[in-house]
């Protein structure tokens, strides 16, 4: 097999990617759905706009608004504020997994254990990636926050009321009215809410919502964007936002190590995988979360 307490107790960056950071980007949810990840060995500071909109509007003050310069004219200057996202801070702590095997299964599996071992851990790991990073709880600090819980963001109260494709199209408007493109802008629902406004039918019992032919019949949308359907969203709560406006911090150096002696009494190995992530928001504007605030 590839993964021998003989050969390899201790994975190196190139097997680790293999093995567990590059399938676990499309095994998560969160990961997929494309938020800009960065790698990195420690704390990361990240410039990050203002909360609230991410950009000034035609109905901002015209006296704030940058003016025209002529020929041989002086350039003004500007001073833009900036805030600063922190991202995997020291205290951060880490998802860790730890999966065992015995020697009769590695000797004698007819099924590449590699494999096995991978799709497993992939399957934990992106689990509670997604359930954190598509939360509500999370302080920032020892773990990190939620989608749900992010502040500066725009808001709908559904108050108490199923989410409707008017609700939905509300939200997208705000989106429209802070300038985000809207061809960035993603849905996020559970499957619960997702297939409820799949059923939907106008007067004449048609369905309301048809597939994306320039998506492809594989990508789910809603009003003409595409859909991360996820149980990790509460049920009743939703999102429109810009997956590039959240900052993903990932630690350099995930391990994945091979446990041969700990076990040795049950004639057993364990592989273990010891990952950190963080998520904050550097555009909060271009995040619109839909759900009851009561």
């Amino acid at each position: 097999m590839a993964i021998g307490t003989d050969t390899a107790p201790e994975l190196t960056a190139e097997q680790v990617a293999r093995i567990l950071t590059e399938p676990l980007e499309h095994r998560s949810a969160f990961l997929a759905m494309g938020p800009r990840i960065y790698d990195t060995a420690g704390p990361l500071r990240i410039p990050a706009a203002p909360a609230g909109l991410p950009l000034t509007g035609p109905t901002d003050d015209p006296d704030d608004a940058l003016p025209f310069t002529g020929e041989n004219e002086l350039i003004p200057e500007r001073d833009y504020e900036f805030g600063e996202v922190t991202l995997l801070p020291s205290t951060m702590e880490s998802i860790k997994v730890l999966t065992r095997f015995s020697n009769e299964l590695a000797r004698q599996s007819v099924v590449n254990l590699e494999t096995a071992l991978r799709d497993r851990l992939v399957r934990d790991v992106a689990a509670r990636v997604d359930v954190a990073l598509f939360g509500d709880g999370g302080d920032g600090t020892t773990t990190p926050r939620g989608l749900f819980a992010y502040e500066g963001t725009q808001s709908i109260d559904t108050a108490g009321a199923e989410i409707t494709l008017d609700t939905l199209l509300d939200a997208q408007g705000l989106a429209l009215a802070a300038a985000v493109d809207e061809r960035t802008l993603r849905v996020v629902l559970n499957p619960t809410d997702y297939m409820a406004l799949r059923k939907a039918k106008d007067g004449g019992d048609r369905y309301m919502l048809e597939p994306d032919a320039r998506r492809g019949s594989d990508v789910p949308t809603l009003l003409g964007m595409p859909v991360t359907v996820t149980p990790r969203v509460s049920s009743g709560t939703a999102a429109i936002l810009d997956p590039s406006a959240i900052a993903v911090a990932r630690d350099l150096a995930p391990s994945v190590k091979v446990l041969s002696e700990r076990y040795a009494d049950y004639d057993q190995q364990a592989v273990r995988v010891v990952a950190r992530y963080d998520a904050a928001p550097t555009t909060p504007g271009a995040i619109v979360l839909v759900r009851d605030e009561s």
